[in-house]
C-alpha cells in the first residue's frame, strides 16, 4: 500500500522517524584512524589541529618537519571518529633527532585509545610520540616500520595493529550496546568536551523523542479530521 491519503502521509512519515530512532544505536568499527597536524592551527587548542588524513599511510609522504598521528577507537566514520590525544609540535616530538641531508623526520602520534575502546581482555598502552627518519620520498607507512614495530596489516592493506596492539582484529563491527569500561578523569573530560545526539544510555536523544512524539500528534488529528469528514 502506498502512502496516498491523507491519513497516510502522516502515519508513514511517523515509522520514518521511529526508524531513524532504531538506528540510534548504530554499528562501529574498531581500527586505527590517521590523522595530519595542521601545523596552522592554533596549538592552544588541541582539538582542532588534528584534520583527518585523505591518504592511507602506505601512500601518503610528508615532508620534513610534519607531524602525523593515529588514533585506535571505535566509530561509526571518520567524522565521528575520536582524534589523537597530546599537545606535542614537532619541535618537541624531534628535539632528539637532529636534521641529515637526504633523509627527512615525521613526528608521530601515537594514541592507543581508552579501555572502553579496547578489544575484550586487552589494555591499551599508553599514549607516545617517536621521531622518525626516513629518505626524502619514504611514506608515513614507512616511518611508522622505522619506530613502531610490529605492524599488522590485512589482505586489503588496511593498518591492524601498530606496535603489536591490538594482537587480533582488523576493522571488526562493534555493536554500540558493548559494555563500557570506567574512563580515567581525563578520558572522562574529554568525552563530555563532546556534543552527542543520544542520552547516557546510548538511546534515543529527547530532541528526537519529541520529534516522535509531535508526529503521532499530527497522525492522530489527521485520522479524526478525517473520520469527521467521512461523518
Amino acid at each position: 500500500m502506498t502512502c496516498r491519503r491523507l491519513v497516510l502521509p502522516v502515519l508513514c512519515l511517523l515509522l520514518a522517524v521511529l526508524g531513524t530512532a532504531g538506528q540510534a544505536q548504530a554499528v562501529g568499527y574498531r581500527y586505527w584512524s590517521f590523522w595530519d597536524r595542521n601545523s596552522t592551527a592554533d596549538t592552544a587548542d588541541t582539538a582542532d589541529t588534528w584534520v583527518y588524513a585523505t591518504q592511507g599511510p602506505s601512500t601518503a609522504r610528508p615532508s620534513d618537519g610534519d607531524v602525523q598521528g593515529f588514533r585506535f577507537s571505535v566509530s561509526e566514520d571518520s567524522k565521528a571518529s575520536a582524534k589523537p590525544r597530546g599537545a606535542a609540535d614537532f619541535a618537541t616530538i624531534c628535539a632528539k633527532t637532529p636534521a641529515r641531508e637526504g633523509s627527512k623526520r615525521v613526528g608521530l602520534v601515537l594514541d592507543f585509545g581508552t579501555t572502553a575502546d579496547a578489544p575484550s581482555g586487552s589494555t591499551p598502552p599508553r599514549p607516545r610520540t617517536a621521531c622518525a627518519r626516513i629518505d626524502d620520498d619514504a611514506t608515513t607507512a614507512d616511518a611508522l616500520a622505522a619506530v613502531a614495530k610490529p605492524l599488522r596489516y590485512d589482505t586489503n592493506a588496511l593498518l591492524c595493529a601498530i606496535a603489536g596492539y591490538p594482537t587480533t582484529g582488523c576493522g571488526e563491527p562493534v555493536a554500540d550496546d558493548r559494555p563500557k569500561a570506567k574512563a580515567s578523569p581525563g578520558e572522562e573530560a574529554e568525552a563530555n568536551s563532546k556534543p552527542g545526539n543520544g542520552d547516557e544510555n546510548g538511546g534515543p536523544s529527547v530532541g528526537l523523542l519529541a520529534g516522535i512524539a509531535a508526529v503521532a500528534a499530527l497522525g492522530a488529528a489527521a485520522v479524526w479530521q478525517a473520520r469527521r469528514r467521512r461523518d
